[in-house]
């Protein structure tokens, strides 16, 4: 079996995906540094690592949901040393990937799982998944700001689709909203709150569809239940 084939089946991402780590110096076959992607591997004779990890093919279809603190990027590894959400999960659970990203200073609900068929159909434009987020920001946001908001705005890649935005606490200090999406733009919320010129203080993602962060004590995970984990492979 080809080496990236292999990688792919044994940590559920993408062929290219797997070509990337090959040649990033990060696969290892038999103890030594693999980056020729022609090279092929046998299952019960050679010995696979990815950053220093034992893969194999048998490993489950694994299905987690995280409450992720501030401060930790989305990522197996950092270029900057940054500390990651693999700090917080058991070595075993080393290949599994986030089912999209919340940047480093925002918390919440993040889906992580092996399942590359999975992770496709979750971010993939057609199925349009909610997400929600519970975001306060400073001081007061007005009407004007609220329908820009809801209606679409460009953030510099486009004008975002519409949003459900609802404004749940709102003082002379600061204003709690929820946003509900079905986009998933990079740091999409904070370029459409930047552009209306209102400053985030905290951005929490508190659902996924139907699934819910619920009572999940901020930096614990588990996994997903029989239901949650049905619902998202269901057709949408």
């Amino acid at each position: 079996m080809r080496i990236n084939k292999y990688i792919a089946k044994s940590t559920g991402c993408s062929r290219r995906q797997a070509d990337e780590l090959i040649l990033a110096g990060k696969v290892r076959v038999n103890n030594k540094v693999c980056e020729d992607l022609s090279t092929l591997v046998f299952e019960h004779d050679d010995k696979i690592e990815l950053d220093g990890q034992d893969i194999k093919l048998d490993i489950p279809l694994l299905y987690i949901m995280m409450n992720k603190p501030k401060g930790l990027v989305v990522t197996r590894s950092d270029e900057w040393d940054r500390k990651t959400v693999y700090s917080i999960l058991p070595q075993e659970f080393a290949f599994v990937k986030p089912v999209g990203r919340l940047d480093k200073d925002s918390e919440g609900l993040l889906l992580l799982t092996n399942d590359g068929e999975m992770i496709n159909k979750i971010l993939h434009p057609k199925y349009k998944l909610e997400k929600v987020y519970q975001v306060i920001v400073a001081g007061k946001v007005n009407k004007g700001q609220l329908t820009k908001l809801r209606e679409g705005i460009d953030i510099g890649d486009g004008i975002t689709q519409p949003a459900g935005v609802y404004i749940r606490r709102n003082d002379e200090r600061k204003t709690t909203l929820k946003f509900v999406l079905k986009e998933g733009r990079k740091r999409q919320i904070r370029r459409m709150l930047e552009s209306v010129e209102a400053k985030v203080i905290s951005l929490k993602r508190t659902q996924i569809g139907e699934i819910q962060l619920g009572r999940l004590p901020l930096g614990q995970w588990r996994y997903l239940t029989r239901q949650e984990i049905m619902f998202l492979k269901k057709d949408k």
